[in-house]
């Protein structure tokens, strides 16, 4: 039997969100995260219903010096297509409507709780960009630690090893977004972005059958159709197994600027699309303390504005804050 109030709004609730003076409190959102990858994401719509297809050359024509009188023997490139699946992220809310409308406060109610539906769906956007497998779980779309994994894959050259082992590593990430380069899609045909609709009042039954019990509800539907297309794999490079473990210390921590420094030089053209590094906060405290002589004495990190916001950069590029960068990824090997 399902627990009352896992998934449903209870007065519990309700009187939890209010004031004393009776109205919809200012909620406090303790879970918020910053997932600034979102952000940066460049957005195509796709060629497929199902996501899109990249046709990408593998291999160049065969080109020779001859001399007179001697042919050249023809020959040709080759090319190969690659798909990349989208995914649908989904949530509905439902509240009983006597529930709601009490102390007049409907609309700030339901206000209130679709915020909570939106940053839920942000962070598990932003995971399964990172994290995300659509070859074990086939409602997902594929994220940048599967294509990135190993340091024997035919993409090797694109990760960094900063030296950490076990299981408490995190990664720091440099992407390069663009169109030709790699960035986030919709299917063919949709809409872009998230999407919220108000059902309004509906009536829906409190259990299967005939002649069950009925409700009143207000209904909400959230949505969000997206995927990640990685169109040249050389424009995103992997900082992995940084560990976790050994930034309490500078003594101990790896040589974070020295890894960054490394992994631009995996991309082709830094001028290509708009290169953005990503790491979570404990990796980036540890840069900022390792750094913090370079910023006044003309090292590699700096600070800039960037839209009005001071946002960390080196060798001007951005670096930002990816909450859900894990501290417990296995070691890449």
């Amino acid at each position: 039997m399902a627990t009352i109030g896992n998934t449903v709004t209870t007065l519990a609730d309700i009187a939890k969100r209010l004031d004393p003076d009776g109205k919809t409190a200012d909620i406090v959102e303790l879970l918020s995260q910053y997932n600034e990858m979102l952000d940066d994401m460049h957005w195509i719509e796709g060629n497929l219903p199902t996501g899109t297809r990249t046709t990408v050359r593998t291999g160049l024509p065969t080109v020779s010096y001859r001399k007179i009188n001697e042919g050249t023997t023809p020959s040709k490139s080759t090319t190969a297509q690659v798909d990349d699946q989208a995914a649908i992220l989904e949530g509905w809310s439902e509240v009983d409507c006597d529930l709601a409308n009490l102390n007049g406060n409907t609309f700030s109610y339901r206000l209130s709780e679709a915020a909570s539906f939106l940053e839920s769906m942000a962070q598990t956007a932003a995971n399964t960009t990172v994290y995300g497998n659509g070859g074990t779980a086939p409602e997902q779309f594929t994220g940048l630690s599967v294509r990135y994994n190993s340091l024997s894959d035919a993409n090797a050259q694109q990760i960094v090893a900063a030296g950490g082992s076990g299981s408490d590593n995190s990664s720091i990430w440099l992407c390069a977004w663009g169109a030709q380069t790699v960035h986030g899609i919709f299917p063919k045909g949709s809409i872009a972005g998230l999407q919220h609709e108000d059902k309004g009042m509906v009536t829906v039954q409190d259990s299967t059958g005939i002649g069950t019990g009925r409700l009143d509800v207000y209904q909400d539907k959230f949505q969000w159709k997206l995927g990640l297309a990685v169109k040249d794999q050389r424009y995103v490079s992997r900082g992995a197994n940084v560990d976790i473990s050994d930034l309490t210390g500078i003594s101990s921590a790896a040589d974070i600027s020295n890894v960054m420094a490394y992994m631009s030089y995996r991309l082709p053209n830094l001028t290509l699309g708009k290169p953005c590094y990503y790491m979570n906060r404990t990796t980036l405290q540890m840069l900022d303390i390792l750094n913090k002589n370079d910023v006044t004495s003309g090292g590699g990190l700096t600070y800039e504005n960037v839209d009005g916001k001071r946002v960390t950069s080196f060798r001007g590029m951005p670096v930002k804050i990816c909450d859900r960068l894990t501290e417990t990824e296995a070691t890449v090997s």
